[in-house]
């Protein structure tokens, strides 16, 4: 036999997969890293930590599976996408923490470029509205707030970009400095047409275009590594996905129309819309879902900053219950008279709303509401956040939702994926692997090298989930949501 490792980068820690010569997972291991939240409410990861737990992945993998390093035949990565952070080209060694993609401490330099009337510009350009969520504003952040970062600039040896770039460059010793398509597309800083940097964009934030790496398809040789000499040998770096685009290839969703939600920390909610941006003026971004074969496409996106982190936060914060395992449990048992939403704007609202300033909410309890009832809002929270990204993206797309395919942490709770399915009124398809961002980058890989073909898709297993909600409780049920989302923005 022979093996792909595919490695997962996510928010909350580093996942090692191999994958056999179907594509399927037959080991798995993982390592978790600290979550560091700052009083003022910036949120970090320490580079050198998530490093140290890659290598540490690919050990663990090794002794769990007993195999031989001369059985594999290639690596792929997937990562958490807009957290940034830059690093020094003689060391490797980065500048401070990197930036995670829930920090919005770039906000003042966003209002900077507002100011100046680039505004509509950068959307045009990168199909992405200007927002602090994305890694341009970020990377800006460190270069104007760290000593050492400015030195470096000054002499030629800062260098910047998302978390897989920073991984390339240490796993192959500093010889690769690359980046994919995918993970570019969401750096506010790639041209959606040219598919390279945009120079007005490294301009309007400050950052030189030699600083970035260089941008590849999604299926490239990025480079060779043993992993800090783990292997005997090294292997190829043969695909490379950001988490949200590995997803939806995993879930081989190659046709325009198909799309996924990946049900995490936070969310992306992300359709396949074929060889041609669409450009979308109600909140939504446009990114490039992979160059694979030679062929790029696009997608519409939207993204949820709170999803998963909600029942984490009522697990943590509330005491509410002690894992989401037993959400299920106690939402079946809430009242079905019960009229309590969570609006989880805890750093703002993102698509279709975009208020960074918007607060989180709990609205709408009755003397009736209890721990049962307030789990069964974050739950449904969850629903609602997705299903408004979902009907803008129908609208704006031109494509009919048939059905959603589902992934992540919380897509095993039944009572969620039941909830998704009756809002949407569509089929919801939750797969049964649940590392599809991992199994897609090992994928991606696997047909870099020639190793997989399209029936590497065939015979996935999923749960599926069909909508039983009558109409007009739907509908009840859709707008009282909206009213509670009204009465954040109201402020």
């Amino acid at each position: 036999m022979r093996y792909i490792i595919a490695l997962d980068q996510s928010t909350q820690g580093t996942k090692g997969l191999l994958l056999d010569e179907k594509g399927m997972p037959v080991c798995r291991v993982s390592r978790p890293h600290e979550q560091i939240v700052l009083p003022n409410g910036y949120v970090e990861h320490n580079p050198e930590e998530i490093y140290d737990n890659v290598i540490g992945v690919v050990r663990d993998l090794l002794e769990k599976s007993h195999i031989g390093t001369q059985e594999l035949v290639g690596v792929g990565i997937s990562n958490q996408r807009e957290t940034a952070l830059a690093w020094d080209r003689q060391t490797g060694k980065s500048f401070g923490n990197a930036v995670v993609w829930q920090c919005g401490r770039g906000e003042a330099i966003c209002q900077r470029i507002v100011e100046a009337g680039h505004e509509a510009a950068v959307q045009k350009k990168t199909g992405l509205r200007l927002s602090p969520y994305f890694s341009a504003a970020k990377i800006a952040w460190i270069l104007e707030n760290r000593e050492d970062a400015q030195e470096a600039a000054r002499v030629g040896d800062f260098l910047c970009g998302t978390m897989d770039s920073f991984l390339i460059y240490r796993l192959t010793g500093g010889k690769e400095f690359r980046t994919d398509v995918s993970n570019a597309s969401r750096t506010q800083l790639m041209n959606l047409t040219t598919l390279d940097w945009d120079p007005e964009m490294c301009e309007w934030f400050g950052i030189r275009k030699d600083m970035l790496p260089r941008i590849c398809s999604s299926d490239a040789l990025f480079g060779m590594t043993d992993f800090e000499g783990v292997l005997e040998h090294p292997i190829p770096i043969h695909g490379v996905l950001g988490d949200s685009h590995a997803a939806l290839f995993g879930h081989g969703c190659r046709k325009s129309g198909q799309m996924k939600t990946t049900y995490g920390t936070g969310s992306s909610i992300m359709m396949n819309i074929g060889e041609k941006p669409v450009w979308s003026q109600k909140g939504l971004v446009t990114s490039l879902a992979w160059q694979i074969g030679g062929k790029a496409e696009y997608v519409l996106e939207g993204n949820i900053n709170y999803t998963g982190a909600v029942m984490t936060w009522a697990i943590k914060d509330l005491g509410l219950l002690e894992s989401a395992a037993q959400a299920d449990e106690l939402a079946y048992a809430a009242s079905e008279n019960d009229t309590t939403y969570i609006v989880p704007a805890f750093t703002g609202l993102g698509a279709p709303y975009w208020d960074t300033d918007a607060k989180a909410m709990i609205y709408g309890m009755g003397r009736q509401t209890g721990r049962a009832e307030l789990v069964r809002a974050v739950d449904e929270c969850i629903a609602y956040q997705v299903t408004d990204i979902v009907k803008l993206m129908e609208e704006e797309s031109g494509f009919p939702i048939l059905e959603v395919r589902a992934d992540g942490g919380a897509s095993r709770g039944e009572f969620l994926m039941h909830f998704q399915s009756d809002l949407l009124n569509v089929p919801v398809y939750a797969a049964e692997n649940e590392e599809i961002s991992g199994t897609g980058a090992g994928l991606a890989a696997g047909f870099g090298l020639g190793f997989y073909d399209d029936s590497v898709f065939e015979g996935r297993s999923y749960r599926a989930y069909t909508p039983e909600m009558d109409e007009e409780c739907r509908r009840r049920k859709y707008e009282g949501w909206k009213d509670a989302v009204r009465r954040v923005l109201l402020k």
